[in-house]
């Protein structure tokens, strides 16, 4: 018996107990909501790793969006020559390949599918999906219609989800702001998927099917937990109402293409500023750390890691351990999610497929929720993006949108957590969609 399997099940109640701990107001939390929401999932879950109709779906999905995303390699290509080969390929006039490369084989990707969503909006494709996603959350959850359709749009796109209810965010209650940025921060835009699937299919070849089943569970997660850690108390102005995405259509369809390729420009300068940025404070930081822990070290007679990284690994241990991680992988998927928290999910992802191609003998389960665990914004550069993305569409709330920065992090981490439990508990070696 996987005692592992078992201790996921207590991970469930676990998970919630820590959020009813941190709740602004345990009477008023609708535990109707939680339990639709994990009912949500369950179903999510059979349908992706039990029934042979839903594993074969997002088979279907994985393969294409594995060949879309060849389709964007062809940008690059021609853009940056051999430097956009993937490791260890070779192009049709024998160049080889000289190594991954992130910001030219991975996040200029970004840029093909930021163009593709664009088109997908212009046509209405896009709109009619975050509606049936919307119109879900609503009937089965209960939820405003405001914020069902935003934790929708969440699935697709980040930030900007918000402009889709530009013209109620002004009037949402408290707890319709905190459900907004905890699936904000739970979930992953779609431009970023294109990065992730090229991190990791080299290890992972099915990777883009559990990076799509992931994006929607976590929103219904996040749902659950935002609703625990700050339940609704007032009187919601869509409650029961459906709410139609507010979107500016533009002129053209080459229009919406220059828009869209822009601002996966933009994002992906953006996220590459980040990182640099980032990174190397995080190394000044850990340097520091190691010369100062060194000397704990030696007169406490303990060997502790300091560095950010492992200190967070320490941290999230006991929490890996509760969804249901086996103790011989517990250790290195703790590192990789507690990193995320700090240095974004890219570096995580990139650690993720190091760690599982190095031989450390993570178990393909442990890669799996580990993949569940990761995919989303949850981290704390998430906070300022979304705190002043929020507020610059609804300046008016700036106070209420601030207050529930951190509380959103807690909730989304949990939510992501939450879905990487239940994941496991359901994935066997054997599965149609494996790795």
């Amino acid at each position: 018996m996987d005692f592992s399997k078992l201790t996921g099940v207590f991970g469930i109640a676990g998970l919630l107990f820590i959020a009813w701990l941190l709740s602004a107001n345990r009477k008023m939390i609708s535990w109707r909501i939680v339990v639709s929401g994990l009912v949500i999932i369950l179903v999510f879950d059979v349908f992706v790793f039990v029934l042979p109709i839903g594993a074969e779906f997002f088979l279907l999905i994985n393969n294409l969006m594995n060949g879309i995303l060849d389709s964007a390699t062809a940008g690059t290509r021609f853009v940056f020559g051999r430097l956009a080969l993937a490791p260890g390929t070779t192009d049709e006039i024998g160049q080889t390949s000289i190594g991954f490369i992130l910001a030219i084989q991975s996040l200029s990707t970004m840029v093909f599918f930021s163009a593709l969503v664009g088109i997908f909006y212009y046509t209405g494709i896009m709109t009619r999906v975050i509606r049936a996603f919307s119109f879900m959350f609503t009937k089965l959850m209960k939820i405003s219609g405001a914020e069902s359709l935003c934790g929708s749009a969440n699935i697709f796109v980040g930030v900007e989800a918000a402009l889709v209810i530009r013209p109620f965010l002004g009037k949402m209650t408290r707890s319709e702001l905190n459900t907004i940025m905890t699936t904000g921060m739970a979930t992953i835009a779609s431009s970023m998927l294109a990065a992730y699937i090229t991190i990791l299919r080299g290890q992972f070849p099915n990777i883009a099917g559990h990076l799509v089943s992931a994006a929607v569970m976590n929103v219904t997660a996040a749902i659950v937990f935002s609703k625990i850690l700050y339940p609704e108390t007032e009187e919601p102005e869509t409650i029961g109402k459906k709410v139609t995405p507010e979107y500016k259509r533009e002129s053209g369809l080459f229009e919406a293409i220059i828009n869209s390729a822009n601002a996966g420009v933009k994002l992906v300068v953006g996220i590459v500023g980040m990182l640099l940025a980032v990174l190397g404070l995080v190394a000044l930081l850990d340097k520091v750390m190691v010369i100062a822990g060194s000397h704990v070290n030696s007169l406490f007679s303990i060997n502790l890691e300091w560095t950010l990284r492992g200190l967070l690994g320490y941290v999230f241990y006991p929490l890996t351990l509760l969804i249901g991680v086996p103790l011989h992988d517990a250790g290195y998927i703790a590192k990789i999610i507690g990193e995320r928290l700090v240095l974004t999910e890219v570096p995580a992802f990139q650690d993720l497929a190091r760690l599982y191609s190095s031989g450390a003998g993570i178990s393909p389960r442990s890669a799996v929720m580990a993949t569940y665990a990761l995919t989303g914004f949850a981290h704390i550069a998430s906070v300022a993006i979304f705190v002043g993305g929020y507020a610059a569409i609804a300046p008016e709330r700036t106070r209420d949108i601030a207050r529930f920065g951190l509380r959103a992090l807690v909730g989304a981490n949990l939510a992501c957590l939450m879905t990487a439990c239940m994941s496991g508990l359901f994935f066997t070696s054997s599965a149609i969609l494996g790795l």
